[in-house]
């Protein structure tokens, strides 16, 4: 299931900051609760860039066995130049989510570093 989620922040007071977001689930219905979660964490993003112009994530469940870390978060941002890119495994998509968040951010510090 897809769904494109537009989410306008204030970065500046007078920049207002706009980043899409889709966000797709495979073979299965992400709720808005997850959803509205994942949308949140990205858009913390805008603390370390305003560059980012849109983000694609895809929600999968891993068939492997027992395991139970079989939730799959993988997040494309689009940054001019450049796309970053983030695939993280957990027990849960809200703390796979967390995890990939947190290597984009480490990402995108190191691009803005490199770029200045």
């Amino acid at each position: 299931m897809k769904k494109h989620i537009p989410e306008e922040a204030d970065v500046q007071a007078e920049k207002p900051f706009r980043m899409n977001i889709t966000v797709q689930s495979i073979r299965f219905d992400a709720d808005t609760k997850l959803i509205d979660f994942i949308r949140e964490k990205l858009l913390k993003l805008s603390q370390f860039t305003d560059e980012i112009h849109a983000a694609e994530v895809f929600l999968r469940l891993e068939h492997d066995g027992d395991n139970r870390e079989n939730k799959v978060v993988e997040v494309k941002l689009a940054v001019p130049g450049t796309d970053l890119f983030a695939k993280r495994q957990d027990k849960t998509f809200e703390e796979a989510t967390i995890a990939a968040v947190e290597a984009l951010r480490s990402q995108v510090e190191r691009a803005k570093a490199k770029g200045r």
